[in-house]
């Protein structure tokens, strides 16, 4: 089955000579959440504004459900709901009135039934007849989705669908996604919380100053790239690692009363029983062991940091100063 999301070659350069996102290549498929992380200005959001036909490509193909974003704008927006980070809706409206109107938008007759469906699922049909301005910041993205999805269309796209709202709204919205997925939509969803990512994605993108670093299935990632810990707490300081504890590939932190080694998760050879039996035939007697495995998180602040160091000058080079450019100019918007 083809991915319901193509994209090829995309860039895009403002007018101000930023280069928001540089040769992205990537695929979707279908029913699946996708996840894609990145620090503030790493290109996010003009990424998700191109998906959605608000912003024009520099260079690129990109195709939602078969139809050409830019030579088929119509079809390929109306396979398409959006739920921006921005709460944008008219206050004075009710919640049955506004998301009735997003779906006269696309073209679409009413269908009243399909429209209560929608609002129970989201737990806003007692709110239908309330004012958007009444209603606390959960229920007015919950309004936001409502509209997304009044259309009926297969993808799903929230941008940052948690920020600014509390644990017990963000694993409610989590539980939301999963229902969404399980009727067949395709999600997309930025987020800045990591663990949102790791408990919701079935594939994570990462994302930085306009690069695509990587696409894998979360599980694979994690895998691949995680890290495991082992801390040993020592029964007495040592002053020095000795050669023999240095041949095994470890470390001495907390003023010489932990012993740390690091290997890879996916490293089937290591013998941990062996390891610490060579430590304590060295004489060397710990009192307790932790043990840590790298999050989603790790990996994640551990790429874009490679990526940055990657990006650095020579220390002869002069450096740039000026201010950082914003995450989503103005120019180029399509009206």
């Amino acid at each position: 089955m083809p991915p319901i999301i193509s994209i090829s070659n995309l860039t895009k350069t403002y007018a101000s000579g930023l280069k928001a996102l540089d040769r992205v290549d990537l695929e979707i498929e279908r029913g699946e959440i996708f996840a894609l992380l990145g620090p503030n200005g790493a290109g996010k959001t003009t990424l998700i504004n191109i998906m959605c036909g608000i912003v024009t490509p520099s260079t690129g193909v990109l195709t939602a459900d078969g139809h050409d974003i830019q030579k088929d704008y119509r079809a390929a927006r109306a396979k398409i709901g959006l739920v921006p980070q921005e709460l944008y809706t008219d206050a004075f409206e009710a919640v049955w009135a506004t998301v009735s109107f997003s779906r006269g938008l696309f073209g679409l007759p009413p269908n009243p039934a399909y429209i209560e469906q929608v609002l129970k699922d989201l737990s806003l049909w007692e709110k239908r007849k309330d004012r958007i301005m009444t209603l606390s910041g959960g229920m007015k993205r919950r309004t936001m989705i409502a509209k997304a999805l009044a259309h009926e269309p297969q993808i799903l796209f929230l941008d940052e669908p948690t920020a600014g709202v509390d644990v017990e709204l963000r694993r409610g919205m989590w539980a939301l996604m999963r229902r969404l997925r399980e009727n067949g939509m395709t999600i997309i969803l930025t987020t800045h919380y990591i663990e949102e990512a790791e408990e919701m994605a079935d594939r994570v993108g990462v994302i930085n100053k306009g690069k695509l670093i990587l696409a894998q299935e979360k599980t694979a990632l994690m895998r691949k790239l995680g890290k495991k810990q082992l801390t040993l707490q020592l029964q007495s300081p040592i002053a020095a690692l000795s050669r023999e504890l240095a041949e095994l590939g470890m470390t001495l932190q907390g003023q010489g009363s932990e012993l740390v080694y690091h290997f890879d998760s996916s490293d089937e050879g290591i013998s941990i029983p062996a390891l610490l039996a060579r430590i304590s035939g060295l004489g060397i007697g710990y009192k307790d062991i932790h043990t840590h495995k790298s999050s989603l998180e790790d990996i994640f602040v551990g790429l874009v940091s490679e990526q940055a160091r990657a990006w650095l000058p020579p220390a002869s080079a002069p450096t740039n100063n000026s201010p950082a450019l914003p995450d989503r100019p103005q120019d180029g918007v399509r009206p």
